[in-house]
């Protein structure tokens, strides 16, 4: 397995395994095994590769395993779901320290193909995730949607992200999590931290 940076020839992979899980499209009976809930273009994947930097991948071969996505709170901002937790980080303490668009920023969503689930993809690609990310921000935020437990478990007892709040939107519930991002990820083998 390898991991690394996602570069703009990746694009057209990562769209395919985003359809397979995303909410809208997924089967019924892969559903209680996770699925993500926002949709990415084309355009916004090669703005998060080119801008931020911030896609991180698993690779079994030539096959896509997995993705991350993490960036600045500025690329996530005009998404209304990230506008209302960006106006929620000043109500947010975590490692001693209120947070904010400048100590902070979002990771996920995270997709891995169903066959690598439950395997050492989840804490590699997780931790080629916080690298990419530590030396611009000391805090990893994100949200879990409260009906994808298998998601909720694997980010709170296999890598150790805290709850740090909940909250309502869209008439959806949510976990919020953090993660000091100067932690190597339990259980991972790739990165040097």
């Amino acid at each position: 397995m390898n991991y690394r940076k996602a570069e703009i020839e990746d694009i057209g992979d990562i769209e395919k395994l985003q359809k397979k899980y995303h909410i809208d499209t997924i089967s019924e009976e892969d559903k209680a095994d996770g699925f993500v809930t926002t949709l990415f273009t084309a355009g916004q994947f090669r703005e998060l590769i080119e801008k931020e930097g911030g896609i991180a991948l698993a690779l079994d071969g030539s096959r896509l395993a997995g993705y991350a996505m993490a960036a600045s709170w500025e690329y996530w901002s005009s998404w209304p779901l990230f506008e209302y937790m960006i106006e929620n980080l000043k109500t947010i303490s975590f490692l001693n320290q209120q947070l904010s668009k400048e100590n902070s920023y979002q990771y996920g969503p995270i997709c891995i193909d169903k066959e690598y689930r439950g395997t050492e993809v989840l804490p590699n690609l997780f931790e080629t995730s916080r690298l990419l990310m530590k030396d611009r921000f000391g805090v990893l935020v994100t949200f879990i949607n409260q009906n994808n437990p298998r998601s909720f478990k694997a980010h709170t007892q296999k890598l150790g992200l805290e709850v740090i709040g909940t909250f309502s939107f869209n008439h959806n519930e949510y976990f919020e999590l953090g993660y000091d991002t100067s932690r190597e990820t339990p259980g991972a083998t790739t990165g040097t931290g």
